[in-house]
């Protein structure tokens, strides 16, 4: 089994205890996920069986989507539920308008600080780690620039703030809500994760992992999984001549008088490859003065 299933991630659950509990299920041992999901996260979680988990770097890099509740007047040290308070502010007023102008600040490409509570690395070692052990003096924040493309409020009731956000790779979204406390003065937190997609893997097309085993002992689980091409449509198509497939497969060079080039595009440079209907994987243009030549880079076959 080389696919992709769309994971109703709940509440309480890390993603490594998901695709534990998917191994168990499926009796199979290459499974991994698309991307962390913190255990008060819910969600879409998308995960890779067989091969397919060749590409699970592509489907981490696509944009997610995500409904938030921000909770203001308390900051914790985790920038979340789950953490220690380490600031209240209880006599606060902070009008549409302002709220309003700090989303404002998130929009866009921004240089975001993640939480010093999180998987990224320092040294070799995960920064929630460090901080755990008492070491967090030792963490030297670097800001990234992440992508804000959709920033919406929902409602706002009180001190509890429901927005929608579309973001790129790497978002904290911990950190958008710690940064609009800070902008406001009175602190805050995220209190509520929906993530709603993940690249072309929507909330609505999601099950759960009770629904997982329920099809799967069923022999229902057809209908549910994804193919491995499914996740590359923004890569174009190219068809290989059956008399190629086993020199590309060996990682030889294919002239282009072996494929087609109706498809490409003048930038691209990664391609879905398929033959007689078949798909055979991720092929890389090489491309010299007018001359386009494919070599494999991901076989599926």
């Amino acid at each position: 089994m080389n696919k992709i299933i769309n994971i109703l991630k709940p509440t309480g659950m890390t993603s490594h205890d998901v695709v534990s509990r998917v191994r168990r299920i499926l009796n199979m041992k290459k499974v991994g996920h698309t991307g962390t999901l913190d255990p008060d996260a819910s969600g879409v979680l998308p995960i890779c069986i067989g091969k397919a988990t060749k590409v699970s770097e592509l489907i981490l890099n696509k944009d997610k989507s995500y409904i938030c509740e921000l909770t203001l007047g308390m900051t914790t040290d985790t920038y979340d539920s789950s953490g220690s308070i380490i600031k209240r502010v209880d006599d606060f007023k902070a009008s549409e308008v302002d709220i309003q102008k700090a989303f404002d600040t998130q929009k866009g490409e921004i240089e975001q600080l993640p939480p010093v509570y999180s998987a990224l690395k320092v040294n070799g070692k995960k920064m929630c780690d460090l901080a755990r052990s008492g070491k967090a003096d030792e963490i030297v924040i670097k800001a990234r620039k992440v992508n804000i493309k959709e920033l919406n409020i929902l409602s706002i009731n009180d001190k509890k703030i429901m927005f929608y956000l579309k973001c790129s790779k790497g978002t904290y979204v911990r950190s958008i809500c710690h940064d609009i406390g800070e902008y406001l003065g009175c602190g805050g937190h995220m209190s509520f994760l929906l993530r709603t997609s993940s690249g072309r893997f929507k909330l609505e097309n999601a099950i759960t992992l009770e629904e997982l085993e329920k099809f799967y002992n069923n022999d229902k689980l057809d209908e549910h999984l994804y193919d491995i091409d499914y996740v590359l449509n923004n890569f174009s198509e190219v068809i290989l001549k059956p008399s190629a497939i086993k020199y590309y497969s060996n990682g030889g060079i294919i002239d282009n008088k072996r494929f087609s080039t109706n498809n490409i595009n003048e930038n691209d440079e990664f391609v879905r490859v398929y033959s007689e209907g078949r798909f055979l994987g991720v092929g890389r243009l090489l491309k010299d003065n007018k001359t386009i030549s494919l070599k494999s880079d991901k076989i599926f076959v």
